[in-house]
């Protein structure tokens, strides 16, 4: 990618995606009944609208650029942050919407981090290697909520790891 604005058109959809996928898992854990990871996946979505903003700003943009469906350039068709996500409802658990957001902030890490690693253009690599900066760190605290989350409810009832096992 060797437009910066194309770059950013890029990003503003990413980011608009995000946070609404994050919004999404947010209502589904609260259905799930799960306030604390409600909260994060709430959390989650300002960070995602914070670099929403963050994107429109360093574009100066005074309206979203329109680009058609075919003027994306996103790996595998789709959106990095929309990739797996599709077919997720209200009644998923907080490990499964844990294991989701995990790997579509690993997507759009990936997405940027290629972008850096790719484009000949500098502004486009630095902005690119900023985003990619981020994303790590939405990996990074994903992967210690998975951490400290999983073996808490590992231990409950519902738990196939807590079921008796069948006999034979």
């Amino acid at each position: 990618m060797e437009d910066i604005n194309v770059f950013l058109a890029h990003a503003v959809e990413l980011e608009r995606e995000a946070a609404r996928r994050y919004e999404e898992l947010a209502d589904s854990m609260r259905t799930d009944g799960n306030a604390e990871v409600e909260k994060f996946f709430r959390q989650m979505a300002v960070f995602s609208r914070k670099h929403l903003a963050l994107a429109i700003e360093r574009g100066g943009f005074h309206q979203l650029p329109a680009l058609a469906a075919e003027g994306y350039s996103w790996p595998d068709g789709i959106s990095p942050e929309q990739f797996d996500w599709i077919g997720v409802d209200c009644l998923i658990d907080a490990n499964n919407a844990l294991a989701l957001a995990l790997d579509g902030e690993r997507r759009g890490h990936a997405f940027y981090a290629g972008i850096a690693a790719s484009t000949g253009d500098p502004e486009v690599r630095a902005m690119a290697r900023e985003f990619a900066e981020e994303e790590a760190e939405h990996v990074a605290e994903l992967e210690k909520w998975i951490g400290r989350y999983a073996p808490q409810s590992a231990a409950s009832p519902l738990s196939p790891n807590a079921l008796p096992a069948r006999e034979g």
